[in-house]
């Protein structure tokens, strides 16, 4: 049994910036599934959008999200979480990150991207997420209160109905079990408050930007422990990632369409003005689909995106990272256009939660790609992940620290709007009765152990994932749809069988995730009868004059 204050799942950047600014007043424990670089924080090329200087405007952002959005964005949510930008991005700075300036006037090098009518991206080079993430890194890691432990796997959350079955009360989380991948081990945690930062679910996806981990386990958490999920079903493809069988999740940031670079077919022609008026800088979901689109009457495995107007000095000076792994390929982009084609990246929805990242579950919070708090609707705008990041986590330690009676002078708590405007359901605050329980139950454990059942399991991890690529794409049907619910039954009761059956182990607990993430994803977009947004329906094509969540 581990004690700590508070428990975080994740090692990105809303976990990482969450216990930065809990640590001065309280232990935190951050358990990572593999190493703290692992998360698709480090992956993140564009940048962050905020309102920082020039003829921009909390406004104008906003209408640009709620465009995006497809009539989804909760505009009070969005509009705090906009307004509290600008001081999350002087954090940054005050934590030692730097973002790119224009050396005459030392004023930010701000980028443009889909959908964003100004430039409002701040961006370090091409790889903003890995050196946001690095830095950010290195201060949890020297920081006394922090524990970090990687290799460390979430395996069921804790409720005082666990505890006490008959209990009428609330429910509340007390900590969690988790595994270390190493030994088999199994722990305990208790904690006053748990944050799930565990990012997103493209991995249930067979072609993903993401990295390996992104299993949803964070959804599955929080679903098995009684809260509601929202909006599953818009998953967002981005456009670009690029086309080769020795990069298969590396992406094409937008900012590169951002600077002018054209989505062209293989001889050359533009067709993105034939799909909307911005033509390669449309929102993604309408680029992701002409894309498609293209491919399937072309018959071409992929499109390609064209730089060739820019010199080989701009481009290794602004997409370093980007060009050099292109060279590494044989790409040189100042030459030639690029291979690109769409990939599973961002699911737009979450566990439902308030701008401070409260959940159903009295001490339960779920923050950034986990979290669905209305800010990106049917469709994020490009850049607005990493703003959710750092705003939604700054809100959730104020929640925790007035909980304990810490006042800070950052803290801009008037910005959470706590009144019953969601849509989703109002939440009250979540720190309450902070008194930890004795014992947990003992996790149930069983000695049965076989690698060749394995095989097995990886089978059906890829099942899944052709499964949801194939029916629950870019472009869906009615009939996709039901045949993946009718497959997705018959593998959800051999992934029962072997959870039930064997000694615990990651692969088996990361299959049990990905088949609920996949089960709640088809429920969720069967029952949207309408096309918005990320979700395309063809026995659909209207969209509906009232916005609904999807809520399960």
């Amino acid at each position: 049994m581990y004690d700590t204050d508070c428990l975080i799942f994740g090692s990105g950047l809303a976990g990482l910036a969450l216990a930065l600014r809990l640590a001065d007043h309280a232990d935190v424990l951050i358990c990572t599934k593999a190493s703290p670089s692992d998360a698709n924080s480090a992956m993140a090329q564009g940048g962050i959008a905020a309102v920082i200087e020039g003829d921009d405007s909390f406004e104008q952002h906003l209408a640009d999200t709620v465009s995006a959005g497809a009539g989804l964005v909760q505009e009070n949510r969005a509009r705090a979480i906009i307004e509290r930008g600008p001081a999350c991005i002087e954090q940054l700075e005050r934590w030692g990150v730097h973002f790119d300036r224009d050396p005459h006037t030392d004023l930010f090098d701000l980028g443009r991207e889909g959908g964003h009518g100004r430039r409002r991206i701040l961006h370090i080079a091409d790889h903003t997420g890995e050196a946001l993430h690095k830095q950010l890194l290195a201060q949890v890691l020297s920081h006394p209160r922090i524990q970090l432990w990687h290799d460390t796997y979430g395996l069921e959350l804790v409720l005082n109905r666990h505890l006490n079955p008959h209990s009428v009360a609330k429910p509340r989380c007390l900590g969690a079990y988790v595994l270390n991948r190493s030994s088999g081990e199994v722990r305990s945690i208790r904690a006053k408050s748990t944050f799930l930062a565990t990012g997103g679910a493209g991995k249930v996806y067979l072609y993903t930007s993401n990295w390996s981990g992104a299993t949803g386990d964070g959804l599955a958490l929080a679903y098995r422990a009684g809260c509601r999920l929202a909006n599953l079903e818009f998953m967002q493809f981005h456009p670009t990632c690029l086309y080769h069988p020795q990069a298969r999740n590396f992406l094409v940031s937008e900012a590169l369409r951002g600077e002018g670079a054209e989505l062209v077919d293989a001889s050359g022609r533009p067709f993105m003005k034939e799909a909307h008026a911005n033509g390669s800088l449309a929102p993604r979901d309408i680029v992701a689909r002409a894309i498609d689109a293209e491919m399937k009457k072309t018959g071409s495995e992929c499109v390609f995106l064209d730089a060739t107007h820019h010199s080989r000095e701009f481009l290794e000076n602004r997409f370093p990272l980007i060009f050099r792994r292109c060279l590494e390929l044989g790409i040189n982009m100042s030459a030639q256009p690029i291979p690109v084609v769409p990939a599973a990246h961002y699911l737009c929805g979450g566990v439902v939660t308030d701008e401070a990242g409260q959940t159903d579950v009295d001490g339960l919070f779920a923050l950034g790609e986990t979290a669905c708090t209305g800010l990106h609707g049917a469709n994020r705008l490009a850049s607005n992940s990493l703003l959710e990041c750092l705003v939604v986590s700054a809100n959730a330690a104020d929640v925790f620290l007035r909980g304990i009676g810490v006042e800070s002078s950052e803290m801009a708590m008037a910005s959470v709007d706590n009144r019953n405007t969601n849509p989703l359901g109002s939440l009250e605050s979540t720190f309450s009765n902070t008194s930890l329980v004795t014992e947990f139950p003992d996790w149930p454990r069983s000695q049965l152990e076989n690698a060749d059942e394995m095989i097995v399991v990886h089978h059906m991890w890829d099942e899944i994932r052709r499964l949801m690529w194939n029916y629950v794409g870019i472009v869906r049907t009615d009939r996709r749809l039901e045949r993946a619910a009718h497959r997705l039954e018959n593998v959800q009761r051999e992934v029962a069988d072997y959870y039930s059956s064997f000694k615990t182990h990651s692969d088996i607990e990361e299959l049990r995730n990905i088949a609920l993430v996949a089960q709640l994803t088809i429920r969720s977009a069967l029952q949207r009868q309408e096309s918005r947004g990320i979700h395309y329906n063809l026995d659909h094509l209207q969209t509906n004059a009232v916005a609904v969540d999807t809520v399960v």
